[in-house]
């Protein structure tokens, strides 16, 4: 994306569809009724993400003309839906069935592509990050079409918004692997990871902030609960520093451990920058927020599942353990600073970093204790969901309500003969 921050986006709705498939208006919205078995403090007692707040567009990536067809005999609860996210670092499949007011995983993948690496100097995708990716894609078509996917997204964020060859890139995915990918906009990403972490904010009135830490860009959405209603989105930022960005756009990491310090700090200051805009913007929605109360943080992404990860010693990462951990702000805050300081040798050789990380996960640690910095908190909410259980709950509710409106036609029409 540019430099330059998106416009303010104020009293947008979680329930809003912002953006258009390219195949047809986007469905009206659907909300679905909220999770009664949810717990304080963030974890719910069913470990699959929840269906459901908001019907948006999507593309049909995999299945033929009679594959779709045969698909529309299926009962409701067992078409399998299927979302895509292609971000700047990571490639991430999710294949999902309705189950009431939740949803069943039945497939899964997830790998490290790193399509936006270089992208920082050179303004492109390079041939090599362009060639894992659509290697990781492949492995996605072919999982759609074993699955029988009914319907799917499929998306692409700042990397192929950024790149000047981002639509020639998706333009190839199609014709090599049927994918339909869509680039969306900074809001259309913002609004798809609040609907699908928001559950896991911790209960409490006034305001709090969800956010994004990705490859290419980091997403912050000022939001506030409303009873037995999805959140609503009163500001939202993006800006252009992800771990993957920030880490190319700084000098490479020094091998002593002052000079690795220094590097640090200046991470975290093009983040401060970037970030005081909407830091200025918040100041009157977080001063309401109550005395003797905190201001209410959640974040997604691999950063803050990594860090929970080595908080609570994990040999190797455990989904349940992370997904909807509440963690002490400052213990985070300091295992950022000791990971910034550890060679790169040491970060490697930490459990649930390993080599695909060991470089980035400092550019994580500066926006995310900058975000701390900024915005002072007790706790942090931990999420392992977003952008694919987003995108999933839309076309699970779009889909239920068309399920529901022909039953209904159905039971008319038998009333009337």
């Amino acid at each position: 994306m540019a430099d330059n921050p998106p416009p303010v986006q104020r009293e947008l709705e979680v329930t809003e569809s912002d953006v258009s498939s390219g195949q047809g208006q986007v469905p009206a919205a659907v909300p679905l009724s909220e999770d009664p078995s949810r717990r304080p403090g963030g974890r719910s007692n069913t470990d699959t993400p929840r269906a459901g707040a908001v019907a948006t567009g999507w593309q049909s990536d995999s299945a033929s003309g009679s594959a779709e067809g045969a698909n529309r005999n299926i009962p409701f609860h067992r078409q399998a839906f299927a979302a895509i996210d292609l971000g700047t670092n990571n490639c991430r499949l999710l294949i999902a069935r309705p189950a009431g007011d939740h949803f069943t995983v039945i497939d899964a993948f997830s790998r490290v592509v790193r399509l936006g690496e270089g992208l920082a100097q050179s303004g492109r995708l390079s041939d090599a990050a362009m060639e894992r990716t659509l290697g990781a894609l492949k492995v996605c078509a072919d999982k759609l079409q074993r699955r029988n996917v009914h319907l799917a997204r499929s998306v692409a964020t700042e990397a192929c918004r950024r790149a000047v060859n981002g639509g020639e890139f998706i333009a190839r995915v199609a014709q090599e692997t049927g994918i339909l990918l869509d680039i969306i906009s900074a809001k259309e990403e913002a609004r798809l990871a609040v609907m699908g972490c928001h559950l896991l904010l911790e209960e409490g009135d006034g305001p709090a902030i969800i956010f994004d830490i990705g490859g290419g860009s980091t997403e912050l959405v000022l939001v506030e609960n409303r009873a037995g209603m999805p959140p609503q989105i009163h500001d939202w930022q993006s800006v252009p520093w992800g771990v993957v960005s920030l880490t190319e756009s700084c000098p490479p990491e020094p091998a002593d451990a002052l000079g690795r310090a220094v590097r640090y700090d200046l991470m975290c200051q093009l983040v401060r920058d970037s970030l005081a805009p909407f830091a200025e913007r918040m100041r009157d929605a977080v001063a309401k927020v109550a005395p003797g109360e905190a201001l209410r943080l959640l974040g997604t992404s691999g950063t803050v599942t990594t860090l929970a990860s080595l908080h609570l010693g994990l040999p190797q990462y455990d989904r349940q353990a992370v997904d909807g951990l509440i963690m002490s702000s400052g213990e985070m805050s300091q295992l950022c600073h000791r990971l910034a300081l550890m060679s790169p040798a040491e970060r490697c050789a930490q459990p649930c970093i390993g080599r695909e990380r060991a470089d980035l996960v400092v550019a994580g640690c500066a926006i995310l204790q900058t975000i701390f910095a900024l915005w002072p908190a007790d706790r942090l909410g931990v999420a392992d969901r977003g952008i694919r259980e987003g995108i999933l709950r839309s076309m699970m509710a779009a889909g239920g309500a068309g399920d529901k409106s022909r039953a209904a036609l159905r039971n008319a029409r038998r009333g009337q003969i």
